[in-house]
């Protein structure tokens, strides 16, 4: 059965994403906009005209490559050179074809294979610096989410729920949601290079390995299941969408063996549990020779489609979906609709990048019993110095102040596990604690300045610190947890003693150094002055403890910044405005 999708060129579906166009968007001319999804198996680029005055966007160019970059060694699980080489050709091409339609930005994101390998980071560093071509690693939440975005860009949902499932080469994608937030995200290990590789060794398949590999999947599989249908309300029964290679190669073999000829697109076309299963039987039975000779199986899929096959069989028959329906836009066409939410091309109430962020944040912050008022004033002081000494005494932007407030509101959810070295506890629960919205970088850069808001200043000696991408990240973690030493400070008896806290720079210290020993190369003659000057909330509290604990952390402010900073204490009721 085929169901009628909108085209690629069509406008985003309002309803999907509740989208309005910003007034300041009307009349924008059309930009054009490349995104690239490294995936374990294949890569693929597509390069868009964006429309901001519908707001829509329209596929000009794609492209597609069967890299298989999940073939890792055995041994020691890297991306092996050869594939590495494929990869770079791949990343040339699609560099040079953006660059020919004048792509304003190439957004590339990597996933399962590049996130699991020991040289995954080293191998996209690689890429960035031969090519220029800058890669977001994310996690699979993270991966889930945009998944969502590109369905919802095609797929209009009338407030129904509907699941989507992806399967990649190294991991599967359950999505659950109605249109609005998702209600359940999760990313499972089961992808079909990855249980080829681990799990076939006959040519056909035997029954063994079949069973084996079908109870497998079931096992890996059922958790997801049950976190996702534990999202739905009862007399709820969303539909099956599916999207990915895998699943476009299935329903083209069902309307091969089923149809006179194969519609022109195979989005909308639907394929029951009962075809499948009839699928699933006859690839396993069928040689990789026999296999090739299927019309719409290339090579390489046709070394994979069983066990891509088997994962689908088994997600439906737990989901108890009869059927699946194609969705051909997916996590590249997320990409792009991402890239738009946080640009201002689309005006979200519910989805738009800061309050999928936000909303993650606080939703940590509440798992882990840190959701209170001292980290939100904690996190305000730290916005304020930020906003404060921008342009000063650095440059760092509103991309970069998000993840300062994302750290100041996290800073202290080590609690959780110990008081006794929390905040390398904060480190670790920030960095595995599936924050969405972020790449891994970023979620890397919150967890590192959240740790060095206490104790030892960052130092390349410490792991987390040392294995940041560059130079720029490690100076970014330098000065934006010395900001956050210092917002710590201002309440250090969680009592909100301090109201406000107001920045007076000068280019020459104001300190009097005509009692000072006079010395050729003063530090103090290096430094520029800063003011901190505080508003006390409850009148006659001299804020003694403030005082102190800011004279104690003010030093990583002072080296990260080559600055001297001097606190002062204003009790009256005026407070400036911030």
């Amino acid at each position: 059965m085929v169901h009628s999708l909108p085209s690629d060129s069509a406008q985003l579906n309002s309803a999907a994403l509740s989208a309005l166009l910003p007034p300041n968007q009307q009349g924008q001319k059309e930009r054009i906009l490349a995104a690239i999804d490294v995936g374990t198996n294949s890569f693929h680029l597509v390069v868009v005209t964006i429309q901001p005055h519908l707001p829509a966007f329209k596929i000009i160019a794609q492209e597609k490559d069967m890299v298989r970059l999940g073939d890792r060694d055995k041994g020691s699980k890297n991306l092996t050179a050869a594939a590495m080489k494929r990869g770079m050709a791949a990343f040339k091409r699609y560099r040079d074809l953006a660059t020919s339609f004048n792509a304003e930005a190439i957004i590339a994101v990597a996933t399962s294979a590049v996130r699991e390998a020991p040289n995954g980071r080293d191998f996209l560093q690689q890429v960035e610096d031969e090519l220029g071509l800058s890669i977001d690693l994310i996690s699979g939440e993270e991966e889930a989410r945009r998944i969502y975005l590109g369905v919802l860009s095609s797929v209009e949902f009338n407030q129904q729920p509907h699941i989507m499932i992806d399967i990649g080469g190294g991991s599967t994608e359950l999505i659950l949601g109605d249109g609005h937030d998702p209600r359940s995200l999760s990313s499972t290990k089961v992808g079909a290079v990855r249980l080829t590789c681990e799990f076939v060794t006959t040519d056909p398949m035997s029954d063994r390995e079949y069973t084996v590999l079908q109870a497998y999947v079931k096992g890996m599989l059922e958790r997801s299941v049950d976190d996702l249908r534990a999202h739905l309300q009862p007399g709820e029964h969303p539909k099956l969408i599916g999207t990915s290679g895998t699943i476009e190669t299935i329903a083209t073999l069902h309307a091969n063996q089923t149809l006179e000829a194969l519609p022109q697109s195979m989005n909308g076309y639907e394929v029951s549990l009962d075809d499948l299963n009839a699928i699933v039987k006859q690839l396993r039975r069928l040689t990789l020779k026999q296999r090739l000779e299927l019309p719409g199986l290339s090579e390489r899929r046709a070394e994979i489609i069983v066990a891509g096959a088997i994962i689908l069989a088994e997600a439906m028959t737990l989901l108890e979906a009869k059927s699946f329906m194609v969705c051909q836009r997916s996590l590249r066409e997320g990409v792009i609709v991402d890239w738009m939410l946080t640009h201002g091309l689309i005006e979200d109430r519910l989805r738009y990048q800061e309050s999928v962020r936000k909303r993650s944040v606080q939703h940590l912050a509440h798992k882990f019993h840190v959701d209170n008022e001292h980290e939100e004033r904690v996190a305000r002081f730290a916005l304020s110095l930020f906003d404060q000494t921008r342009g000063t005494l650095h440059h760092w932007d509103d991309s970069h102040r998000e993840l300062l407030w994302a750290a100041g509101i996290l800073h202290n959810c080590g609690h959780f596990v110990r008081h006794s070295a929390h905040h390398k506890h904060s480190y670790y629960l920030i960095r595995h604690g599936g924050l969405l919205g972020y790449t891994e970088v970023e979620i890397d850069l919150i967890a590192n300045i959240a740790r060095y808001h206490r104790k030892s200043a960052p130092k390349k000696k410490h792991e987390p610190y040392r294995n940041l991408p560059s130079d720029r990240h490690r100076q970014l973690v330098d000065e934006l947890s010395a900001i956050l030493r210092i917002a710590v400070a201002l309440d250090r008896r969680q009592v909100g003693a301090i109201k406000a806290v107001q920045c007076n720079y000068s280019d020459k210290p104001k300190t009097d150094k005509s009692k000072e020993p006079k010395t050729d190369k003063s530090k103090d003659d290096k430094l520029k002055d800063l003011e901190l000057q505080l508003y006390a909330t409850f009148p006659g509290d001299d804020c003694s403890l403030e005082m102190w604990s800011l004279n104690e952390k003010k030093t990583c402010f002072e080296a990260a910044f080559d600055v001297s900073v001097r606190p002062t204490l204003e009790t009256v009721s005026l407070i400036p405005r911030d």
